[in-house]
C-alpha cells in the first residue's frame, strides 16, 4: 500500500482479525486490540488486500455457443437483425433445452472456475435460456449445484422473461401466462429463486408485460432487477425503480428521468462493458448523470454466449475504465460493495467489522493495478468466509 494515499480507503500497515468466518477487526496494525495479540498470525509482507470480487450479472449456465453470430456481426449484421432472424437468445435455447443437467453443470463450471481464479467469491447466475418451465428449473438447479461444489456464494435469478420461444411467437401474453408466471411459482416453491429479472426491450418485453412479472415477484416476496435501456429507451429503468428494484442493468439509453427514478429508489446502475464491446455499440451509458444523482454504480461481466462471452472480471475492470471512463476507484467499488448491493447482500463487499471474511490478497502495491493491467492476474490468495482457498 502507498503511505499517505487516502483514496480507496487504503490503510498502510493494516491488520485484519477474523473469527468464525467474520471480520472482527480491520484497521491500522498499531490499533489491533490486545485481545487478538496471541491469535495465530500471517505476515502478508505488504501485499494489497481487498474485499473479494463479486460478479453481479452473469448467464454462465447455457448450452452451445454462438461463435457464428460473432462472425455475422463482423459481416455487418446487427444484434436486432440476428435476433429477428432466429438467432440471438432463442438460438441458445435449443442447445440448452437439449443439454442434460450434468452437461450444463460441466460446461458452466469451466466458466465459473475461470472467474474464481481471479478472486470472485460471489456470483449471480440467471436462468433465461430454457424458456419452458422444466428447462428454466433445470438451469436454476445447476446454478444452486455450482454453489455446493465450489467455494463461492451463488445468487440465483429467474429470467424466463428473457425472450419469447419459437412456439409462442406472436403470443407473448400466452407465454407469460403459461410459462413465465407459473414457472416462477414453481421455482420459488422449490427454493431456487433469490431474485426475479426480465429483459425490457423492443425485441423482448414491454414495460406492461414486465410489470406482470414484477407483480408476481412482489406477491411471492422476491426482489427484482431488470435488463433495461440497452438498445432503446422504453422506460424500463423507471419501471424497475417503481418496484424498488435492486438494480437496472445495461442502461446505454437511460435518460435523466430514469436516473432520477433510480436515485429515488436506491436502485444500483449495473454497467456491462463486455456487451458494449462485443456489440461494438456507440451509445455510452450516462455515467455523468449517474454520478450527478449519486446512483450507486456496479459493473459485471454479463458472461453469456452471444453478446458478452467474457469470463474475466479483471478485464471488465479495465473495460469499464477505458470504455466508460470510470475511475479505478469507481470500478473497484463496482465489483465489491456496489455489486453486493446490486444483489441485496449486505454482509459482504467491504473489509469491515461484522462482515464476511471474503477477501483477496494480491501481488500488487496499489488498487489501480487491478484495473490497469490487461490479461494479467495478480491474485495471490482468495479467502472465502475466512478460509484460504486452493488456487
Amino acid at each position: 500500500m502507498m503511505p499517505g494515499d487516502i483514496s480507496y480507503g487504503l490503510i498502510a500497515d493494516g491488520a485484519l482479525a477474523i473469527e468464525d468466518g467474520v471480520i472482527v477487526f480491520c484497521g491500522p496494525e498499531a490499533e489491533l486490540p490486545a485481545i487478538h495479540a496471541d491469535w495465530p498470525q500471517k505476515d502478508l509482507n505488504g501485499s494489497l488486500v481487498t474485499p473479494a470480487l463479486i460478479d453481479c450479472h452473469t448467464h454462465v449456465v447455457f448450452g452451445g455457443n454462438r461463435a457464428r453470430e460473432f462472425e455475422m456481426r463482423l459481416e455487418g449484421a446487427s444484434y436486432e437483425e440476428i435476433a429477428r432472424a432466429g438467432g440471438g437468445i432463442v438460438s441458445t435455447v435449443t442447445a440448452t433445452r437439449a443439454a442434460s443437467e450434468d452437461e450444463l453443470l460441466a460446461t458452466a463450471l469451466k466458466r465459473v472456475d475461470t472467474l474464481i481464479a481471479e478472486g470472485v467469491t460471489t456470483l449471480e447466475i440467471k436462468s433465461g435460456y430454457g424458456l419452458d418451465i422444466e428447462s428454466e428449473l433445470r438451469m436454476l438447479r445447476v446454478a444452486r449445484k455450482i454453489g455446493e461444489l465450489r467455494d463461492i456464494t451463488v445468487s440465483t435469478t429467474y429470467l424466463a422473461a428473457h425472450a419469447t420461444p419459437a412456439e409462442y411467437k406472436g403470443n407473448q401474453q400466452g407465454y407469460l401466462d403459461e410459462v413465465v408466471l407459473p414457472g416462477l411459482e414453481l421455482a420459488h416453491a422449490e427454493g431456487l429463486v433469490d431474485v426475479v429479472d426480465g429483459f425490457c426491450e423492443g425485441i423482448a418485453f414491454s414495460t406492461s408485460e414486465i410489470a406482470q412479472v414484477f407483480d408476481k415477484a412482489k406477491a411471492l416476496g422476491l426482489p427484482v432487477k431488470l435488463h433495461a435501456e440497452q438498445l432503446s429507451n422504453l422506460g424500463g429503468a423507471a419501471l424497475a425503480a417503481s418496484y424498488g428494484a435492486l438494480s437496472a442493468d445495461h442502461l446505454e439509453y437511460l435518460d435523466e428521468a430514469g436516473v432520477m427514478a433510480m436515485a429515488a429508489s436506491d436502485t444500483v446502475a449495473v454497467l456491462l462493458p463486455g456487451a458494449f464491446y462485443t456489440l461494438r455499440e456507440t451509445q455510452y451509458p450516462p455515467v455523468d448523470l449517474i454520478r450527478k444523482h449519486d446512483v450507486s454504480l456496479a459493473i459485471a461481466t454479463d458472461c453469456n454466449p452471444g453478446t458478452s462471452p467474457l469470463t474475466s472480471l479483471l478485464l471488465t475492470l479495465n473495460m469499464a475504465c477505458t470504455l466508460f471512463r470510470l475511475t479505478p476507484e469507481e470500478a473497484l467499488a463496482g465489483v465489491t460493495r456496489n455489486a453486493a448491493k446490486a444483489l441485496g447482500l449486505d454482509d459482504r463487499g467491504m473489509l469491515k467489522q461484522g462482515l464476511r471474511a471474503d477477501l483477496n490478497i494480491w501481488d500488487a502495491s496499489h488498487p489501480a493495478e487491478l484495473c490497469y493491467r490487461i490479461g494479467f492476474n495478480p491474485l495471490a490468495k482468495r479467502y472465502f468466509g475466512g478460509t484460504p482457498c486452493v488456487q
